[in-house]
């Protein structure tokens, strides 16, 4: 597999002996100081061209970059057969290579480039023929750290949170497994991850991103919390999922106290308190009840 190094050096070398490429930049994962490096961060790369047809007419330039395992052309599969080449200005090839380096490569003409550069603050000039890019500050993250809640959005957080596990409850209750595993999984750990990431800005001071998906949330969250928030996830049994549903409880609980406190918000205990009891009244309820109360 080739190292960093060895990619930079394939990409920089590819655009210099390519005419139509007359600057690179790059941004993304590989841009970012705070986040560690291995094998499997794309390289996501922007080449800004004389014009964009060409590359998608004749693609037998990716060979240089190595075998693939498979692409995706975004903006084909959008468009299909409504693709008009003559009007396109942007473009993106997401591709995996056997060697096991991924790059997702966007080609762009200057036009492009003069509205977008810079916008994302991870971003790295890589190669400037005709000085083309614009001066911008070094690489930072700060756009993707956690952000303070207002009153309204932890409001409305917390109330979709405790609102929206009635039907998660009654999709067990039905047996109606795909739809009570979505439910909780879009209405229920949605609005906990958010939470979760409002705490872990108040303890770094908000001044930490918690990663795509939360994906740095274990490095961030007391082990005891971890293991709670671990506990949220649960297979197709339905006494397990009842489980994790109640883990989930205590966690949001514990978290958004914490943070209303932080904040001198009001958490919403009487909607939690009715809402628990509603919820362990229909765990014990039997399939062949016709009534909850």
């Amino acid at each position: 597999m080739k190292n960093e190094q060895e990619m930079m050096s394939l990409i920089k070398s590819f655009a210099s002996d390519d005419e139509r490429i007359r600057a690179v930049y790059m941004n993304g994962s590989r841009t970012n100081p705070n986040v560690p490096k291995d094998m499997f961060q794309d390289y996501d790369i922007v080449f800004v061209a004389t014009e964009v047809q060409s590359f998608i007419k004749d693609q037998s330039w990716i060979n240089f970059f190595g075998d693939l395992i498979m692409m995706q052309e975004p903006d084909k599969n959008d468009h299909g057969s409504n693709l008009n080449l003559d009007s396109i200005r942007s473009y993106g090839f997401l591709m995996l290579f056997t060697d096991g380096n991924r790059i997702d490569l966007h080609i762009q003409t200057e036009e492009v480039m003069l509205e977008e550069y810079g916008e994302d603050k991870l971003t790295l000039p890589i190669l400037d023929k005709d000085e083309l890019l614009p001066t911008i500050p070094r690489p930072t993250d700060v756009d993707y750290h956690v952000q303070e809640p207002t009153e309204n959005e932890f409001n409305r957080l917390t109330n979709d949170f405790w609102w929206c596990l009635q039907n998660v409850a009654k999709g067990i209750w039905r047996d109606e497994l795909p739809y009570a595993k979505r439910m909780f999984e879009y209405t229920t750990r949605a609005p906990l991850d958010q939470m979760v990431a409002w705490w872990i800005g108040i303890q770094q001071d908000f001044q930490v991103s918690v990663g795509k998906l939360g994906k740095y949330f274990k490095d961030y969250l007391p082990e005891s919390y971890w293991e709670m928030y671990q506990e949220t996830y649960s297979d197709a049994n339905y006494s397990n999922m009842w489980d994790s549903i109640f883990v989930t409880c205590e966690l949001f609980r514990t978290l958004s106290q914490d943070v209303a406190e932080h904040f001198n918000f009001t958490y919403p205990i009487e909607d939690d308190q009715n809402m628990t009891k509603y919820l362990k009244d229909v765990r014990d309820l039997s399939p062949e009840a016709q009534e909850i109360y």
